[in-house]
């Protein structure tokens, strides 16, 4: 029977950066996937600014960065009657090489080290398979079903099933990671049900929906080419209503649009003919596969684990993809989780700790997935106008009053708020200071190292993060002063909690940080912060670590 200390079933994004997460912090892991590689299906595009930074501390943000649209290509979003026709409102948005260009000049306490990127989700998850087949400490199981699952005194027996063959083996693990979305075995075994409501019925953003890969190279050269190119088109008309991504910037895209229901297969003579409709002419297009799925949702478990089982990822919530927050919601999860696991396969993690994993990170979920249906709902209010599509002084003037209503969407791009603003107030593994944490505001973030943030970021150099001085344990950041920093790495060491400290060369430190010290976590939030060492070093580690009564 084999064993490993962690068995991650799913091998999605959340599954593979737990993997890779555990896996810089030295422990090894199972990850057990039903399908033999990564999935090559169009889904979301976005990778945020905070997980690109959880990119980054795994050393892979150069190398995703490279996939997807070309670097010049612009990430414009534009609403358009048809896609031939008359343009609405646009936002506009940088292209990968202007936003890299643009950290060359960047302030010394600039927060976006890392831009957020947008890829399609399959070109970085094949990205991620690769790496991921280079690291040791990772079994990737590929091709094999999670089928059973027994609890045991000290851990779990896990039953996997090689789809090709049939063949059975039985896996022992201490701790069990689900990161097996909404229907996975492991939330079906903890029996979380989902909290929310059932989505609103509106013209668009709730419902059954249909995602198409389609084929059609020469959809820019004789549409798309009249306009500046984007990364979405949004036909908008009182016909049609419908959403155009391009995935390589040449003649692959992904279509979102209602359908009857999920139910029941797609029908490609439909989607056909909304397709068409969308574009406002015929051109030559084929399909490559059809996802049905519903929108609006926005639900969350109403447990994330208990014990030595533990859920990350759609397993724990399910979004709405509007805002571009689901994904995302999830890496955050894993690299929540991964340094509590890993705490505990390696002794130096409390009793207390990985029950602070749900503390933490389901109020974020509430958070995020509420945002997530604030931007679909008031998707779903988009006017449509008859008039819209005339060629009149009352047809300019319907268009003009739609164009006036997305005008207002620009934050569903943006929501840096959302992004960096994660905090985790509140929970047991944090020390307050006393000092007011900032407002949560999805739009706007304000750094602040006040203990349960994100540590607030620096540039140290040319596109030198604060971050890449980081340890994978906990890093002590002495900002001014010459403190003894001894004590604290000593009661580290006592306790076997990896630890390493690092002197903050500007000034702008100090003023951001408010603290001669701070004591920033594996996942690079604040934890603690003083202008001197408490007295009982012991004791703060012992807080931090989830030993607390």
């Amino acid at each position: 029977m084999s064993e490993s200390p962690i068995i991650i079933v799913g091998g999605g994004p959340v599954g593979m950066v737990l993997a890779m997460s555990l896996a810089a912090l030295g422990v090894r892991s199972t990850l057990v996937n039903t399908e033999s590689s990564s999935r090559w299906q169009p889904k979301g595009n976005t990778h945020n600014a905070r997980t690109m930074e959880h990119y980054r501390r795994l050393g892979i943000s150069g190398a995703l960065r490279k996939v997807g649209l070309p670097p010049g290509h612009p990430t414009d979003v534009a609403y358009f009657t048809t896609l031939n026709g008359w343009e609405l409102a646009r936002h506009v948005l940088p292209s990968e090489a202007e936003k890299m260009e643009r950290l060359d000049s960047a302030a010394a306490t600039d927060q976006v080290p890392e831009p957020l990127f947008r890829a399609n989700q399959m070109y970085v998850e094949a990205q991620l398979f690769r790496h991921i087949k280079t690291l040791p400490l990772v079994e990737a199981r590929y091709g094999w079903r999670c089928t059973a699952l027994k609890e045991e005194r000290d851990g779990f027996r896990v039953t996997v099933e090689e789809v090709g063959s049939g063949r059975h083996e039985e896996l022992r693990c201490a701790y069990l990671a689900g990161c097996d979305g909404g229907r996975g075995i492991v939330r079906h075994w903890l029996a979380s049900s989902y909290l929310g409501e059932k989505p609103p019925d509106q013209a668009y953003g709730s419902g059954a929906t249909c995602s198409t890969h389609i084929r059609a190279p020469r959809l820019y050269d004789r549409i798309l080419g009249l306009h500046k190119p984007c990364w979405q088109y949004w036909t908008v008309n009182p016909n049609v209503r419908s959403l155009l991504q391009s995935l390589d910037g040449t003649q692959d895209f992904l279509f979102n649009t209602r359908i009857r229901s999920i139910d029941e297969p797609p029908d490609p003579a439909y989607i056909a003919r909304i397709f068409l409709a969308s574009v406002g002419e015929d051109i030559p297009f084929e399909f490559v596969a059809h996802w049905p799925w519903t929108a609006g949702q926005a639900l969350v478990a109403e447990r994330f684990g208990a014990g030595r089982v533990w859920l990350a990822g759609d397993a724990c919530h399910l979004f709405t993809p509007t805002g571009g927050f689901g994904m995302n919601t999830g890496i955050d999860d894993a690299a929540n989780l991964a340094w509590k696991l890993a705490a505990m396969v390696q002794g130096w993690g409390g009793p207390a700790l990985l029950d602070s994993y749900a503390s933490e990170r389901r109020p974020i979920a509430f958070r995020n997935t509420g945002m997530a249906k604030r931007f679909s709902r008031e998707l779903g209010a988009a006017p449509s106008d008859p008039e819209m599509l005339e060629d009149s002084a009352s047809g300019a003037a319907a268009r003009a009053r739609v164009g006036a209503f997305f005008d207002g969407f620009g934050e569903e791009f943006a929501s840096i708020g959302i992004q960096l603003g994660a905090r985790y107030d509140g929970s047991p593994i944090i020390v307050p200071d006393g000092t007011s944490a900032p407002v949560d505001d999805p739009i706007e973030y304000q750094p602040s190292a006040c203990p349960g943030g994100r540590a607030p970021h620096l540039f140290l150099g040319r596109r030198q993060s604060l971050f890449d001085h980081l340890g994978r344990g906990f890093t002590l950041l002495r900002l001014a002063g010459g403190h003894d920093l001894r004590p604290l790495a000593a009661a580290a060491a006592a306790r076997g909690v990896p630890f390493s400290s690092f002197d903050v060369p500007l000034a702008e430190g100090r003023a951001l940080y408010e603290a001669d010290l701070a004591l920033v976590r594996p996942d690079q939030h604040v934890c603690w912060r003083g202008n001197r060492l408490p007295d009982d070093c012991d004791a703060l580690l012992a807080r931090v670590t989830g030993f607390v009564d």
